[in-house]
């Protein structure tokens, strides 16, 4: 009689294993979604307080001067004619840029002046962009000098540029999308939290967010049809 029982409870599943194991993961998730909600709030707190200077700085009157800008214009040496690439590396030397140059080409063309067609020479764009600067080197092909724009931002400006990640270094990048990404991981983790593993939770929530994301995608289609 005794061994039939021993038998009996032996076949049982093991269920409260099961269960032990869906808890100690749903333990571990919570605290993963509450590290990422902690890192998503300290830089939602800091790219918020940007954006508002971004959006309300007129309303709000904090800038107090206007970027500053100065001009000037140099003789080209020979070697720095051959190519774009050419010329934004004897700048940045010359400069003491900080930054890789952004290079833009605009090809030669005619185009008509008071009725008579004029050729314009190739343009050169040479930039060097960082958030509390801007340099700005003009060249036409075939000329000797080449004209140099810096302006050097505010700290409101600087801050903005900052915001939108405009002449960042990689880091400050990176830093940036990690805000994406623990919105993302934030998302599922939540997401997983509240069905709590359960099969019908789990497949309503799937379906919630396929219907909503082909909703969206409707939606833009739409608007930019």
């Amino acid at each position: 009689m005794t061994s039939t029982i021993t038998h009996k409870v032996k076949s049982l599943p093991n269920k409260p294993n099961s269960r032990s194991r869906r808890s100690t993961f749903l333990k571990r998730l919570r605290d993963i979604h509450g590290w990422l909600g902690l890192w998503g709030a300290i830089l939602g707190l800091l790219f918020g307080a940007t954006g508002i200077i971004h959006n309300h700085r007129t309303v709000l009157k904090i800038e107090l001067e206007k970027p500053k800008s100065s001009e000037i214009q140099m003789v080209v040496p020979d070697e720095a004619k051959s190519s774009p690439e050419s010329m934004g590396i004897w700048l940045r030397k010359e400069l003491s840029m900080d930054r890789e140059p952004r290079l833009k080409k605009e090809k030669a063309e005619t185009v008509s002046w008071d009725g008579k067609d004029v050729k314009q020479p190739e343009h050169w764009d040479v930039r060097f962009v960082a958030p509390q600067y801007k340099v700005i080197a003009d060249y036409w092909v075939g000329s000797n000098m080449v004209k140099i724009k810096r302006t050097d931002e505010t700290w409101v400006g600087a801050i903005d540029n900052f915001h939108r990640a405009n002449g960042a270094g990689i880091g400050w990048v990176l830093l940036a999308d990690s805000i994406g990404g623990s919105m993302i991981l934030l998302s599922i983790t939540g997401v997983l939290l509240w069905t709590e593993l359960n099969r019908r939770k789990t497949i309503g929530a799937i379906v919630f967010v396929v219907s909503t994301i082909g909703l969206v995608i409707i939606a833009f289609k739409t608007m930019f049809a």
